[in-house]
Formats: structure tokens, sequence, C-alpha cells
């Protein structure tokens, strides 16, 4: 199985025309996604390629359903577009933009999450459950099904930790980059519990990053209600104090967020820390016991 997604999801393309959300549209579809729409204000009954283009979201998902749907829309309007497929009724939404402003992502992330829907990101790489759908950025190449979860708040780091399970015959059930913003839809423990309820995951990657305290509320988390293995991995272990990584929400502040914070609530959790990216999965063959 997977969380989140699956081989029947039906996915729209918001901001289907621009050049990164035409071609990632494409390969998601060559990937094997169901993309069955996209939308492009003003453009409506045209198409990008084979793919029909409505003028709202709204009109998409009455022709042609949707379970999902993804964003490849400026900054400047990408925080209405989320608001128009939230008000759409799209249960999963992914947002891959960058540079949205924490004020909006605050009120949209608490409207998402009273209606019951689901934000991926903003400034994500989106999610793939290989052989079955992508949506978003990830390159399905270095993927492969199978039984390992993996949550990122890294995109790159996401592609290297995929590559050495693959690479070490660990296949992935899903593999969720939730973003690097201080404020994102969907963080560490809503995606733990999905996949600790998960029958086609045995174990979970989750990967993190030096700035706030969601690594070490996933630690507490871990403690009280995963049964699961976890392993974890923390980016930024050796930043300067004070400094910040890529991302805007990798920041330490007033002595928080720190890496060794974060290795310490890990390893009280039980949750063995790698090293290097490289080194995951022989940690996660020690706790499966393979």
């Amino acid at each position: 199985m997977s969380i989140l997604i699956g081989e029947n999801t039906r996915v729209i393309v918001q901001g289907a025309t621009g050049r990164d959300g035409s071609f990632h549209a494409a390969r998601m579809a060559t990937d094997g996604t169901r993309v069955v729409a996209g939308v492009t204000p003003g453009k409506g009954g045209t198409q990008s390629g084979e793919l029909p283009i409505y003028n709202t979201v709204a009109e998409a998902a009455k022709e042609k359903g949707a379970d999902a749907s993804v964003l490849f829309v400026p900054a400047p309007y990408a925080a209405a577009a989320v608001e128009e497929a939230s008000n759409a009724g799209i249960p999963l939404i992914v947002c891959i933009t960058e540079g949205i402003p924490v004020l909006d992502m605050i009120s949209l992330s608490r409207r998402v999450r009273e209606r019951g829907q689901v934000l991926i990101g903003p400034n994500c790489p989106g999610l793939i459950s290989p052989g079955k759908c992508k949506i978003g950025i990830m390159p399905s190449s270095i993927h492969r099904p199978g039984r390992i979860g993996v949550i990122s708040r890294s995109g790159t780091l996401t592609y290297e930790v995929v590559h050495a399970l693959t690479h070490a015959g660990m296949g992935q059930s899903t593999a969720v980059g939730i973003g690097g913003d201080p404020i994102i839809g969907t963080g560490f423990i809503d995606l733990l519990e999905r996949f600790e309820a998960d029958d086609g995951t045995d174990a979970v990657v989750l990967i993190g990053e030096i700035g706030g305290d969601a690594e070490e509320q996933a630690a507490a988390f871990i403690t009280h209600s995963m049964t699961k293995p976890v392993v974890a991995f923390i980016s930024g272990r050796s930043a300067p104090p004070g400094k910040k990584m890529g991302h805007a929400g990798a920041i330490i502040s007033g002595g928080k967020g720190t890496a060794v914070a974060k290795v310490d609530a890990f390893n009280k959790a039980g949750v063995p820390v790698a090293d290097t990216p490289s080194s995951i999965p022989s940690l996660l063959a020690q706790r499966l016991k393979i």
C-alpha cells in the first residue's frame, strides 16, 4: 500500500501552461500518474499537449473528477491558488511554489486543516508512491516500490537518501517532501501517524534539519505512538552557530533548534541517527533485523 496517493489518484495541475507546470505535468503523466486536467485562468478550452485546460479548479474538478491538485503557480498568486483548490474541495493539495509569505500560510494551513484536507508544502518537491503515482518534481528513476516510508524537510536530501535505499534493495512505499518553510501544511507527526497505520510500510526514514522544533516533537510522538522502526538523519550538524541553511525554516533562534538538541531527542526516543545519508540503509537493516 501507500499513504495519501495511489494508482487511482486523479490529479489536476494548477499553472499547467507555464514552463514548469507544462514540463512536470508531462513528466508526471509519463511516470504513470493520472493527470486529468490543467488550470490556467483565461486559457480555458485550450490544451497543453494532450492535457485539457480549464479556467478554474472547480470547473476542472467537476468535469474530470480530482483527488489532488499540484501547484506550479508563481509566488504572488500561489496562496490564492491554494485557497481556490481548497474551496473546490480537493482532498490533497501539493504546493511546489516557494516564497509564499508566512502570514498567508498561517491562515491557509489552518483553513485547510479545518476542512479535513491535506496540504503538502509549500516549497516542497511533492510526493511519490513508486509505480503508482507521483505528484510534484521528484525523479522517479531513483525510486523503487517497496516498504520503507520517507519523510523529509529537504528535497535534494530526499533524493540522496532514496537513491541509497534503492541501491541497497530497500524500495519505498511513499516518499514525502514536506517543505522547508517555517509554516507548512503537513508535518512529521501527521505523516508518521499515517505510516504507522499503513500495512504496506515496515519502517520510516525521517530526514530533518536544524531550526525549529519539529524533529523534537516528532521524537516525542515516536516514543509514545510508533511501533514501527524509525531511522533519522539531521542535516546542518556542522553549521556555525547563528547560521541558517537554504530553507527559511532552517534557522536556530535563542539556542533552540540545534542539531545537538534534535539528535539527543531522537536518541532518547530510541531512534538511531545516521551520520551520513549513505549509512541509513545499514541502520534500517539493523532495526528490521534483515
